[in-house]
């Protein structure tokens, strides 16, 4: 296998432009580029999860499977070409699977909770709301009548956050937190 990647710095970003992988150069500041940027910093979090759990937690093969997913979707997204698609109905339907199994062994939610519980719960709330983050982005990208964006994108990520938001309700049970329960204003 050659090197991928021989040299780290190549300076032809230095004007504020960066290269798509199909070889368009944008402005570093455009939707697409906030919407890799996002991708990445939640792939990023999910890592700080990751890092948190134990080995042998069931969850830490399904976050790094995650991490693999998120790379792909941030290469569907750099190479902006409608023809070129890794994400689709089957990653999806994963994500839904892991949901239900994970969400079998929780109680009954009956109130809102608040991020806490452990700091992995916590940094899983983060990557929540990243990910939540870059469904919006990618969305209004969507919308876009000139982009190119596979639309199970954006479904992918809307059950990415919802399998967050339940792994981390499962991470501080296994971890022996207590879920925070949100307490309304005349209820504190």
């Amino acid at each position: 296998m050659s090197n991928r990647l021989t040299r780290i710095y190549t300076r032809t970003g230095d004007q504020g432009t960066t290269a798509l992988a199909n070889g368009t150069r944008i402005s570093k500041t455009s939707p697409r580029i906030e919407v890799l940027g996002t991708v990445d910093e939640l792939n990023s979090s999910i890592g700080l999860i990751i890092s948190g759990l134990q080995n042998d937690d069931p969850i830490h093969p399904v976050l790094t499977l995650i991490q693999h997913q998120l790379f792909d979707l941030g290469g569907e997204i750099a190479v902006a070409d409608h023809s070129y698609t890794v994400i689709d109905q089957t990653e999806i339907e994963y994500l839904e699977c892991q949901i239900d199994k994970l969400n079998a062994e929780l109680p009954p939610l009956k109130e809102f909770i608040l991020p806490g519980g452990s700091v992995a719960a916590c940094y899983t709330h983060l990557a929540r709301s990243i990910c939540r983050r870059a469904e919006r982005q990618i969305t209004a990208l969507l919308m876009d009548d000139g982009e190119q964006v596979n639309p199970h994108t954006v479904a992918y990520l809307n059950r990415l956050s919802d399998l967050l938001f339940v792994a981390s309700r499962t991470i501080v049970l296994r971890q022996g937190g207590k879920e925070i329960l949100w307490q309304p204003r005349d209820k504190r």
